[in-house]
């Protein structure tokens, strides 16, 4: 009987001189300082959207907690940080239910160090949880916020944008989450259970690369990268 086949291993991007690890939760992992690096979670999304009459099923905090828990125990970072919009709004905290909470503060907790990076959709990140708060950071040549600054910036990673890829193959087209870089910048994927994208194809992205973006696509089992040549428009 022959031996079950080995996952591939996971591709490894440099941006601006950093090596990343793109994982196929939607976080990419630093290798040099251990830190795994989110963004988007936008926990409570769909608590916000039945406050407004829009009925979807309350289970996207749980899925996104427990799929950033897997990315921890499989990745083992030194430290997490999460670049913006990781609460929907700024009572996403009180409509959580106890248990989503308590699983929050304690995947928190089960880190060294752990970092909310303010969003726009929460420029003010609950504290009940644990972690520190800040603005932005500097992780060596990568400057880590949550909203990309448009024109050149080499090392930035961000989020905000979700991007997404439309590939055209033998089949249907697909369209899935990507990350998206040119080895100057990165953007990651968003990465809470209900947040939309946006094609790298968008005037959004132009403002930030001279030219498509190529992606690192997430797949049902793996992350692909594929170059911009083989991107589409929506």
């Amino acid at each position: 009987m022959s031996a079950a086949p080995h996952p591939a291993p996971a591709p490894v991007i440099t941006v601006n001189g950093a090596r990343l690890q793109p994982d196929l939760s939607g976080a990419a992992l630093e290798l040099e300082a251990g830190a795994l690096l989110c963004a988007d979670l936008h926990l409570e999304k769909g608590s916000a959207y039945a406050a407004r009459g829009q009925m979807l099923p309350p289970y996207d905090t749980r899925a996104t907690i427990q799929r950033l828990a897997d990315a921890i125990k499989r990745l083992k970072p030194a430290s997490v940080i999460a670049l913006g919009d990781s609460f929907h709004d700024l009572g996403a905290d009180g409509r959580m239910h106890v248990d989503d909470a308590r699983a929050l503060t304690a995947l928190v907790a089960s880190v060294e160090r752990w970092i909310w990076i303010e969003g726009n959709h929460d420029p003010d990140p609950p504290a009940r949880f644990g972690g520190e708060r800040m603005a932005g950071l500097q992780l060596g040549p990568l400057t880590l916020r949550h909203e990309p600054q448009a024109g050149p910036a080499p090392g930035e990673v961000a989020g905000h944008l979700h991007p997404c890829a439309r590939i055209n193959g033998t089949g249907r087209p697909v369209r899935r989450r990507c990350f998206a870089t040119d080895g100057t910048r990165l953007v990651l994927p968003a990465f809470g259970a209900y947040a939309g994208g946006l094609n790298v194809h968008d005037a959004a992205f132009a403002a930030l690369f001279a030219r498509t973006p190529d992606a690192v696509v997430i797949g049902t089992g793996r992350v692909y990268p594929v170059p911009a040549a083989r991107l589409k428009p929506d």
